[in-house]
């Protein structure tokens, strides 16, 4: 079922048939026996629950219900649920300390857990329950290197907060702390608004990035119709992971595998969905990532190419007004996926996890969406006319780089380069005053391989959009940002300053321009001058030297290729 353009992968061979058709794995029945299998158990399907649950995170702590309610599902459909645990960092409260470091590092960690499960206990299938960002493409990508029977079960987002009328999120935070240190917020309104913003459990609000992935992950045909926009604490979300596990069984039945699923076309489906929500700059990694496992062939440039011809639909945080939750009541995914597809920038003809095709899931829904919500727009008045992840290239970041576009009245802007080796300094300078309108800040040494880990920037982004700077200072940096991110942004540059890249040569004061229209990041220095800065440069010292953070940086590859540890 794999698509032309599909890179071959070595196949792993089926499990199902081991069980179903009733040559059970013996000799070690007895080890099943002990945890209160019997006989007739031996010819079911045996699936596995990789469960995300933690006290850790408000977007883990509601998984455990779900889980559960697939462990039912599992057995209702004749299955045999097996629960293995898989982990996770908390990109919100993590943000701005050396922690934010193991964020992307746990995406690998998530995905050789499951793997490792899938494949050491020899299962038929698996359910994935995640919560929070790296939650998604790791488990995605766990799924596709083991390509067992699979469905993705989000976690759900999370309900609003409040203060005075005004609707919170973890952005809220983040930002308040900008106002506050510009003295445009009293200390008791930024505390009430720090105990207010995350009222329970559930992933950040916004069309940040747990809700960009989950909401691509439904385009793909991975997860199931309307479950990406559902509130973790509503009913909807326990009956949504039932179902789901039912799916799964069905899918073992039919043998319909990740891979089969996850093609060039779905993944173009699922990056025009990201494009038409106004979703998280993260998914262009992530999806080179999964990409990646998929044996799929996909590049940075591909994301350009989506992006110059779908539009953005839906008016979400960061650069809109609403909130997941409002997406869910406006008609979800399903209503975004439709309008894309009648007007022919969807291909209908992919496979879902259910054993039927986009077109046919999406029959029953509206062509148009409602006339009394504006949280999808037409597609004849869209929020934007093209999509809001642009790919720049230019002299510092040949390999190409990601800028979210919408929200700014002038995507446009060339300014002397205040530059930063670390996150802290640059944060600490625009609390104190000493950035200002026409700058443009350089956050280096925080790629891949040079954070190490790639850590996101919401603290210094958000702080200058509190303190009014958002559309006024440019920021660029080789280290990512939160899906909650807005304003003149550059990210993910490549090559990273750690790998020598040229980003590592810029001085104090030079001028940089940064052009979405003309989709440019130069640094306006000869080639000559350029040249001449890097001799005798030498590779920075490796912050790590043991764990996981040392394996991370040592084997990860450029940003503009996923930052995966297998590009061999």
């Amino acid at each position: 079922m794999a698509d032309s353009k599909t890179i071959p992968i070595k196949p792993i061979n089926s499990r199902s048939a081991n069980i179903t058709q009733g040559k059970s794995r013996a000799p070690n029945r007895s080890m099943y026996y002990a945890m209160g299998y019997e006989e007739g158990d031996f010819v079911k399907p045996m699936v596995g629950v990789a469960n995300g649950h933690s006290t850790i995170t408000p977007c883990n702590s509601g998984l455990q219900k779900l889980a559960d309610a697939a462990i039912a599902g599992i057995e209702e459909a004749g299955g045999n649920a097996q629960v293995f645990g898989t982990p996770t960092i908390s990109d919100g409260m993590a943000m701005g300390t050396e922690g934010m470091k193991y964020s992307l590092v746990s995406r690998e960690v998530i995905s050789d857990c499951i793997e490792t499960c899938v494949g050491g206990q020899w299962m038929d299938g698996v359910v994935v329950v995640g919560g929070c960002d790296k939650n998604m493409p790791g488990g995605l990508m766990g799924m596709l290197r083991a390509n067992v029977p699979a469905i993705y079960v989000y976690g759900g987002t999370i309900l609003p907060g409040h203060w005075k009328g005004q609707d919170l999120n973890i952005v809220s935070v983040f930002e308040a702390v900008g106002q506050n240190a510009a003295g445009n917020l009293s200390d008791e309104d930024l505390r009430e608004i720090e105990m207010r913003a995350i009222p329970g459990t559930g992933s950040c609000g916004g069309m940040y990035t747990a809700n960009t992935m989950s909401s691509a992950f439904e385009a793909l045909g991975i997860s199931l119709p309307y479950s990406s926009t559902m509130a973790n604490p509503h009913d909807e979300k326990v009956n949504s992971a039932r179902e789901s596990a039912r799916v799964l069984v069905e899918a073992v039945k039919k043998d319909i595998k990740p891979r089969d699923i996850v093609t060039r076309k779905s993944i173009e489906n699922a990056v025009a969905v990201i494009m038409a929500t106004g979703g998280s700059t993260n998914a262009v990694l992530h999806f080179l990532a999964i990409a990646h496992a998929a044996g799929v062939e996909w590049t940075i440039d591909d994301f350009e190419r989506v992006r110059q011809k779908t539009p953005v639909l839906c008016n979400l945080k960061p650069s809109g007004e609403y909130l997941a939750v409002d997406l869910h009541q406006a008609g979800g995914i399903p209503q975004v996926m439709k309008m894309l597809l009648v007007a022919g920038l969807l291909h209908g003809d992919c496979l879902t996890i259910s054993g039927q095709t986009i077109a046919e899931t999406l029959k029953d829904v509206p062509d148009a969406p409602r006339a009394d919500q504006d949280v999808i727009r037409p597609i004849s008045k869209p929020m934007y006319a093209q999509g809001h992840l642009a790919i720049l290239k230019g002299n510092l970041s040949p390999e190409g780089c990601v800028a979210k576009i919408t929200g700014l009245k002038n995507p446009v802007m060339t300014g002397p380069a205040r530059v930063f080796d670390d996150e802290q300094s640059g944060l600490a300078a625009i609390l104190a005053g000493k950035i200002k309108a026409g700058d443009v800040m350089v956050l280096r040494y925080l790629g891949p391989k040079g954070g190490p880990g790639m850590p996101e920037m919401l603290a210094p982004t958000g702080a200058l959009i509190g303190a009014g700077l958002g559309e006024s200072v440019g920021l660029i940096t080789d280290g990512r940002f939160s899906g909650g991110t807005w304003g003149m942004v550059v990210g993910h540059v490549a090559p990273e300053a750690a790998a020598g890249g040229n980003i590592a040569f810029i001085r104090e004061g030079d001028s940089i321009t940064i052009d979405a229209r003309q989709l440019l990041l130069q640094l306006n220095i000869s080639d000559a001058e350029l040249e001449s800065r890097k001799v005798g440069w030498k590779a920075p010292v490796p912050r790590y030297i043991r764990g996981v953070q040392a394996k991370f940086a040592f084997h990860a590859s450029s940003a503009s290729k996923g930052a995966v540890l297998d590009d061999y």
